[in-house]
């Protein structure tokens, strides 16, 4: 008796090698889409939306590529998600995390087809990334306890994640500008303290580190334009109400002194409101919402710089860096925590006035201020310096340090390599290949250098036969050179995430052998 068909009309199945064919090329195209961008010499993307005004990126972050796409193979979308968690985690390292994971299905795929079952080949990717992980960190060195030597390694890391971005041609002054801001910090992760202010005009080497928080919005009219020794009240309330305004509410008058008596009892409450204000001993005041003409007339006169429409993000970062709390009531002023700077006054960068604070409470603020060409290269600037940024952070906090330049990778290989020699059965045929998925991305870098990969794998695989070899590749000079003296370092955080990260995404897809895609549900007429 033939079964009846499970699934609705519209639904489609794939089975079995087909299904897991299909996760296979979806996530290969992915990984061989961003491939380019990887290294020093990686190239760059447009990404044209389609919507209303058809904006351009220009772009090489992995992150920010695949975020763009509309992908509609579903193996192909974990490893777009692998790319944003490493983003939102480490900050960089998401193109290498989508390369490693479309290499090991790249060699999964021909295990698959010499009839290894795939569960064996996840088993001996999960010894190969113990092992990898393993040699990563005994080779990891940790320089935190000599302040010098580890400034020094976060401006070698700064470098090398610079080196791949837009920012590259002026990586010493950008990394330290990084490092500088960072520094700052004391240990913490929190990178609102850090603001990133993009101005078109000048060059990339135009742009500066400023110690204190700068605001982009002008001084009112006939206010002070300098005040020292500022006291700060941060605000989100309504100083709008000068005017008669009842919503969805009727006002009936039998003259024209009744609108003129309630105008004026409206006024009488935004200057007794603006009296309370001033009370709490203030001389600047910064609204998120709009002041209008009348109370900030009364400010003036009062001798109080009011700043309006300051948006959400700058009052938040304000009352963060000025150490005050935002405010909306003002009946009890000794319940208020004020913010407190030096000095506050009005600068210009390039054609534009901006509100600069200086000396603030939180000695850890500071402004990266940017100048570019156009909007398109600051934009691409800002997602270079977050990557470095990020970074940074994380090495603070985890000071290990690891060479770069393709260096770890080949690290890992010799030993996931020689456990592969150990491993007995069918294994030991997955343990190789997740050898071989390590060493495509020295063989990446070097393509997209344009130097020939193949001969300088096998260098560098026999330098690393050596004992403590520190080779890499060298895309400057196009050979194989060493990584201690060039100075090129990674964190190991970051190689730890790509690696770790890789092989769960890989081991994720491996597991298929069914996709099932729903049809979608319709409408009923409601005629």
């Amino acid at each position: 008796m033939a079964v009846e068909r499970l699934l609705k009309d519209e639904a489609t199945e794939e089975k079995g090698d087909r299904a897991r064919m299909a996760s296979f090329i979806g996530a290969m195209a992915i990984a061989d889409l961003v491939k380019t961008t990887l290294g020093p010499k990686g190239m760059d993307k447009i990404l044209q939306s389609t919507g209303r005004g058809r904006n351009v990126t220009v772009t090489n972050d992995g992150a920010t590529i695949l975020k763009a796409l509309h992908i509609d193979n579903p193996a192909a979308k974990v490893l777009v998600d692998i790319s944003k968690v490493q983003d939102d985690e480490v900050g960089d390292g998401t193109t290498s995390v989508v390369v490693l994971a479309g290499e090991l299905l790249r060699e999964a795929e021909k295990l698959v087809n010499s009839k290894i079952h795939p569960m064996t080949i996840i088993a001996g990717y999960r010894m190969a990334a113990e092992c990898a992980r393993n040699a990563l960190l005994e080779k990891a060195m940790d320089n935190k306890q000599d302040p010098e030597k580890f400034k020094s390694d976060l401006l070698n890391i700064a470098m090398t994640t610079l080196s791949s971005k837009i920012l590259s041609q002026d990586k010493e002054y950008f990394a330290k500008l990084a490092v500088d801001a960072v520094l700052r910090l004391k240990g913490s992760t929190n990178l609102e303290a850090i603001q990133i202010l993009k101005k078109p005009g000048g060059s990339l080497k135009d742009s500066f580190l400023d110690e204190g928080f700068i605001l982009d919005k002008k001084i009112g009219i006939g206010q002070p334009k300098r005040i020292e020794n500022a006291k700060i009240l941060v605000a989100n309330t309504a100083m709008d109400t000068d005017k008669v305004k009842i919503y969805g509410a009727r006002v009936r008058v039998d003259s024209m002194t009744k609108v003129a008596e309630i105008e004026a009892a409206e006024k009488q409450k935004m200057r007794e409101k603006v009296q309370k204000i001033i009370a709490h001993g203030i001389n600047c005041f910064v609204n998120r919402q709009l002041i209008y003409n009348f109370p900030e007339e009364l400010f003036a006169d009062a001798g109080i710089l009011a700043i309006e429409h300051a948006d959400f993000d700058g009052i938040e970062r304000l009352a963060l860096v000025t150490g005050g709390e935002i405010a909306s009531t003002f009946d009890n002023p000794e319940s208020v925590k004020l913010g407190h700077c030096k000095l506050i006054e009005e600068i210009m960068i390039g054609e534009d006035r901006l509100i600069h604070f200086s000396g603030c409470e939180m000695g850890q603020a500071c402004t990266i201020v940017l100048r570019g060409a156009s909007q398109h290269v600051l934009d691409e600037a800002e997602r270079s310096l977050h990557d470095a940024l990020c970074v940074l952070t994380q090495t603070v906090n985890d000071s290990r340090v690891l060479l770069g330049g393709g260096w770890p990778e080949m690290v890992m290989a010799k030993e996931v390599d020689e456990l592969a020699r150990r491993t007995p059965g069918k294994k030991s045929h997955a343990i190789e290949a997740f050898s071989r998925a390590l060493q495509a991305i020295p063989t990446i870098i070097a393509d997209n250098a344009g130097l020939d990969s193949a001969d300088l794998i096998s260098q560098l695989r026999a330098e690393h036969h050596k004992e403590r070899s520190t080779s890499g590749i060298d895309v400057i000079s196009g050979g194989v050179g060493d990584m201690e003296k060039l100075g090129i370092s990674e964190s190991f955080k970051v190689k730890q995430a790509v690696l770790l990260s890789a092989t769960e995404a890989a081991e994720m897809i491996l597991r298929v052998d069914e996709i099932i895609t729903c049809a979608p549900r319709k409408r009923e007429d409601r005629m």
